[in-house]
Parts: structure tokens; sequence; C-alpha cells
């Protein structure tokens, strides 16, 4: 049997995370993270979501990744992100993490929002 690596042209999936990190591109990454088309940068938490307002003309659904639980997300927050036309879906940070490798895989233009478990 013949194994291919997967090979992506533009944004990356998570490859894994764990206690307080988060490996992207085989890159890793300490503590919360914004996953943006084309980069991936620190993210301050559930209270500043100006990354992914600014980018709202690139992506169509936001997950939000609220740690090893599931967390809401302050009302004001969502009520923003969905005037700006993002859709916003809360989960635990594993799901979030699986369900936008799955998103990217199919080609949707998908961010996320994820706490460290």
């Amino acid at each position: 049997m013949q194994l291919d690596e997967m090979r992506f042209d533009g944004p990356t999936p998570v490859d894994g995370y764990g206690p307080g990190f988060f490996r992207v591109a085989g890159e890793v990454f300490d503590g919360a993270q914004a996953l943006l088309p084309g980069r991936v940068q620190g993210w301050a938490g559930l209270a500043d979501f100006a990354p992914f307002l600014a980018a709202a003309d690139v992506i169509d659904v936001l997950l939000v990744g609220t740690g090893a639980d599931i967390a809401a997300l302050p009302t004001d927050q969502r009520r923003a992100l969905e005037a700006a036309g993002i859709g916003v879906e809360v989960m635990a940070t594993p799901s979030a993490c699986r369900t936008y490798n799955v998103l990217l895989a199919e080609g949707r233009r998908v961010a996320a929002a994820l706490l460290p478990v």
C-alpha cells in the first residue's frame, strides 16, 4: 500500500493540540489562537473578536472552541459577529479542531477561535 502525504494549498488544518498548545502545519503555538485565512495568530480570548470581524469578508463561519468544556459566548460578541455576516458555532475545543479540519477539506470559508484544553 502506498501512502501519500496530504498537501494543502492555503489554510492548513490543526495537526494536534494538548494542554496549552496547538500544532498547525507542524508549528507549535502556545495559548489561545485565532486561525484565520492565511494566518495563525495569538488570540486574547472570548472578550476579543476583533480579528474575526476584520476578516468578515473572507469567512462564512467561525468555530469557537471554549476549552475542555462548552461555555456560552457573550451575547454582545455573538450579535456583532452575526451582524457582520459570520455564522458562529460554539463547542469544546477538541470538537472545534475536528470540525475546522472537515470544513477546510470541503473548501469552506472557515475560521476558528481556539482556547486551549
